[in-house]
């Protein structure tokens, strides 16, 4: 998907070329999880120039998942000037939007990150977080979430048990942040520390009801809270960066969540209004205005933005695994050659002939959440092929995105009428008219899909002055519209057999795996250790049925 999307851009990028340097640009940074978008956006909301690059990532041990911080920097400026470059013109402000939860410690005086950063994906600390679940409820009514290794209070709490960087903390030099953070610290030359609330609501220190980090969490998890950033207005000033960078001074005014910013970029400003997130993973958010909603059934509650990049409240669920399935699929298993691939591949064939993934490669998230599953195919025959394998994939994102769009609406009682999605996996229009087809309602794609960095810029403008407001940021953006055309009966029985196989998952991971025959044994064991017993019981009888001889020889 995304290489498809590079080439396409690349061809519609050349119009925009010639630009009126007159007028106001944002530089927009998607720093993401397999690499770092840059785009500069022109007042009028058209592209004026891209750069794409991709970062390196490190499984040291089996779900382990590591970053480079360095890398990230070094790539993240390379894209930058990229689009820069391409766009002729030098942009006014800068907008920054980021993977979530991703941890990184670095040195308060050299700037040098003391260990890879771990990443939202990495799964290290799961007995961690099992030893916290009596804490469940209380760690919840705080921060929205619940005790997972997908966010960021285990990974610092990690980190600081080794004895380098407890050294370091001890001395007062350590910091600690997500990578919003990392980058405006070196964006400003190590002047600025700091995040924003939606960043900060990721981490499990955040109390997202008193919008302040919380002494009592960090406690929790052991994390000095010196160490972590100043929390700033999502819309607000963060700096300025360092001349060299770019050429000139520029002020960082916009930072946000890769989620909350895509939530803005698609002009979910208001309580009620939704949008789907297909990148490596799958996120659903759905604004519910300024009260804090209470988690539940699997939904998380988070900190998103209001029309003029104030804090807001959103419910979200969490989908680990979506397009990294056909990543996985094309540089795990060699089965595609390119993303795009997929969509032909589902295509086709008439049906999924019972085929189905469950892309727990991560573990699953909403709403089972399950740290111990695993990737799971079900129906394999042999007739499977790679056809069936690309097809059961797409099939998984839209399977899970509906089964937690049914328990928001449900839990917000809002019923919705349609959904707007972006991402990479987004441009699949056999995927999203399969999205439609399963919720039974319109799926509609902005004209830019990318709105990730598209809310990064929208923040970003409204605090330096590119745009009046949020209506208008958004009012030059157009919709693509999929409709519902496949019958609701074969909806629900696909649907069916999603559950089904979600349930078979589940089962193996929570299994503990001790064989039938260990079990028979130990059981037997027990029968022996009776018989053993009664067996001497019955010894310490025999001399009274030696004197019984006489007896059986009558019997006889």
């Amino acid at each position: 998907m995304s290489e498809a999307l590079l080439s396409e851009d690349r061809e519609i990028m050349t119009p925009f070329r010639r630009f009126d340097t007159a007028m106001k640009h944002v530089l927009a940074i998607d720093q993401g999880t397999t690499g770092t978008t840059a785009m500069v956006i022109a007042a009028d909301g058209r592209i004026a120039g891209r750069g794409y690059q991709e970062i390196t990532q490190h499984y040291p041990q089996p779900g382990w998942v590591e970053h480079d911080a360095d890398e990230i920097l070094e790539r993240t400026l390379m894209a930058a000037r990229d689009a820069i470059a391409v766009s002729g013109v030098r942009p006014d402000v800068i907008g920054i939007t980021n993977q979530r939860e991703t941890v990184v410690v670095w040195h308060r005086d050299t700037g040098k990150p003391l260990a890879r950063a771990i990443v939202w994906q990495d799964r290290r600390t799961t007995e961690r977080c099992a030893e916290l679940k009596s804490h469940t409820s209380w760690i919840a009514e705080r921060t929205g979430l619940r005790p997972d290794p997908y966010f960021s209070a285990t990974k610092i709490e990690w980190l600081l048990k080794k004895p380098e960087i407890a050294f370091v903390a001890r001395n007062g030099r350590l910091l600690a942040g997500t990578i919003d953070s990392w980058l405006i610290w070196k964006l400003t030359g190590g002047r600025v520390h700091a995040t924003d609330p939606t960043n900060a609501s990721r981490t499990l220190l955040f109390d997202i009801n008193r919008l302040r980090w919380s002494k009592e969490l960090c406690d929790l998890f052991k994390v000095p809270i010196e160490i972590l950033p100043e929390v700033r207005p999502s819309a607000g000033d963060f700096g300025r960066t360092v001349t060299s960078f770019f050429g000139k001074s520029l002020q960082i005014t916009g930072v946000a969540g890769d989620q909350q910013a895509a939530l803005f970029g698609q002009g979910c400003c208001s309580a009620g209004q939704a949008k789907n997130t297909y990148g490596t993973g799958a996120f659903l958010l759905m604004n519910t205005g300024s009260e804090a909603p209470q988690p539940a059934e699997g939904l998380l509650a988070t900190v998103a933005c209001d029309d003029k990049g104030g804090a807001a409240y959103a419910l979200e669920a969490s989908i680990f695994v979506a397009g990294a399935a056909i990543q996985w699929l094309r540089d795990g298993l060699g089965i595609l050659y390119s993303a795009a691939e997929s969509e032909r591949l589902a295509r086709s064939i008439e049906s999924n002939d019972g085929v189905y993934f469950v892309p727990a490669l991560v573990g699953l998230g909403a709403p089972n959440w399950e740290p111990r599953a695993r990737g799971t195919m079900f129906g394999l025959t042999r007739g499977t092929n790679r056809a069936h394998l690309a097809r059961a994939a797409l099939e998984a994102m839209a399977y899970g995105s509906a089964e937690m769009l049914a328990v928001m609406a449900k839990r917000a009682k809002i019923p919705f009428q349609s959904l707007r999605v972006d991402g990479g996996a987004s441009a699949n229009n056999w995927l999203l008219q399969f999205q439609s087809d399963i919720l039974g309602i319109p799926v509609e794609r902005p004209d830019m899909i990318e709105t990730t960095a598209l809310g990064a810029a929208g923040l970003a403008g409204i605090a330096g002055g590119v745009w009046p407001d949020a209506a208008a940021f958004i009012g030059t953006r157009e919709f693509t519209r999929f409709t519902p055309v496949m019958p609701r009966e074969t909806a629900d029985e696909l649907i069916g057999g999603w559950q089904r196989a979600v349930r078979a998952t589940l089962s193996w991971a929570r299994d503990k795996g001790e064989p039938e025959r260990g079990k028979k044994r130990k059981k037997g064991g027990a029968s022996r250790k009776r018989a053993s017993s009664a067996t001497k019981k019955t010894k310490a009888k025999k001399p009274m049925r030696k004197k019984a001889k006489p007896s059986r020889a009558r019997r006889r």
